[in-house]
């Protein structure tokens, strides 16, 4: 690379993975970035939840700064805003439409969308609710980067009026995540926030499971679980995992379980980072079933529609072919999916709008950077 952009995130959080996924997909995707030079700036608003469980308060690859609110964003930042070459909004940012509009007030240019949460967000525009995105704003981004790939690109620009809708999955930032040779804990483990149309697969796929097989050891490890669920004598609880324990978590279990929402069962073409990050560290995978997942995994996984079938995996795979499964995942992610590998095709495609494109800059101090 011979050129940097000059970019802006303004997202739901990256200072703190407690109770969302987005924290993980940033820092990947800005690693990669970072990586190869690119100045980056990530906004983020001040909300006591993420602020009490901060475990990256001062990242090395990037600007980190906290907003109270739109007027504060708007005093603090907006030359940094309107100078960028670029400025992505996420998806489930607080008070994401305002923030959308003052932007879009600031600039004529280089506004873009990412959706981390894509088949959700549709749902609920669908039901009339624009929480953080409103419908009006979609055909006002010069480009939408959606979590989800397949038929929701071009429903995206023929329905929604996208100028241009590219899928940009997520990614595991792979020198953070690698197998750390310690031995198995559990036969079986999942890793992710509770959700109430994830957790009867969840019963269906785990807490079944070991139901019936009392002699084996399972795991499950995220926050806001009720307290009413009946977790089984062999299932262990981790209430929160933060990211620099997740792959001495993957390492730990002979399979790890991946369980998807149901709008991205829907939707199809939604893979998890938790697969990424897994598939990474060397773990098996254990998958339910959705449009798209074969040709991003291809036979490196294990796909179940039932109780029997996760018994089955359990019980009659061997050694040899559970190591076979592991190695073939690792490099299908290390191949495809890493975040410079996405750092590359998100710049590529900030490119392809005629950004202007400038000389390298000499690395600076994060203090200078912001």
């Amino acid at each position: 690379m011979t050129d940097q952009l000059d970019i802006a995130f303004l997202g739901l959080s990256l200072s703190s993975s407690w109770g969302n996924g987005h924290a993980t997909t940033y820092r990947a995707l800005l690693k990669g970035l970072d990586a190869d030079g690119h100045r980056l700036l990530f906004l983020e608003r001040d909300v006591p939840w993420y602020a009490q469980n901060r475990d990256l308060a001062d990242p090395e690859f990037c600007a980190l700064s906290f907003y109270r609110d739109v007027p504060d964003l708007l005093a603090r930042f907006s030359d940094r805003l309107a100078s960028a070459d670029a400025v992505v909004v996420g998806s489930y940012l607080p008070d994401g439409v305002a923030v959308i509009d003052a932007l879009l007030g600031l600039r004529n240019e280089g506004v873009c969308f990412y959706d981390i949460d894509t088949p959700v967000t549709l749902a609920k525009l669908d039901k009339g609710d624009e929480a953080y995105l409103a419908r009006r704003q979609i055909p006002r981004f010069d480009l939408y980067f959606s979590f989800t790939g397949g038929a929701v690109l071009e429903r995206l620009e023929r329905v929604y009026g996208a100028r241009r809708a590219i899928a940009l999955y997520c990614s595991v930032a792979a020198e953070s995540y690698r197998h750390t040779g310690e031995p198995a804990s559990w036969d079986l483990g999942y890793l992710g926030t509770y959700s109430d149309d994830r957790q009867p697969v969840l019963e269906r796929l785990l807490i079944e499971p070991a139901r019936q097989l009392p002699q084996m050891r399972f795991v499950v490890a995220g926050p806001q679980y009720p307290a009413t669920i009946d977790w089984p004598a062999n299932v262990e609880r981790i209430e929160h995992l933060p990211p620099a324990r997740h792959a001495s978590f993957y390492s730990r279990q002979r399979f790890t379980l991946n369980v998807t929402r149901a709008d991205m069962v829907a939707a199809g073409w939604s893979p998890s980072v938790r697969l990424f990050e897994a598939a990474a560290c060397r773990t098996p995978l254990i998958s339910d079933c959705w449009p798209g997942l074969d040709e991003l995994f291809g036979s490196a996984l294990v796909v179940v529609g039932d109780t029997t079938d996760v018994v089955r995996a359990l019980t009659v795979i061997d050694e040899p072919r559970r190591q076979d499964l592991a190695a073939r995942a690792q490099a299908c992610v290390l191949r495809r999916h890493t975040g410079q590998v996405r750092a590359r095709e998100f710049a590529s495609a900030l490119r392809c709008l005629g950004l202007r494109e400038k000389q390298r800059l000499p690395r600076q101090s994060r203090q200078a950077r912001v």
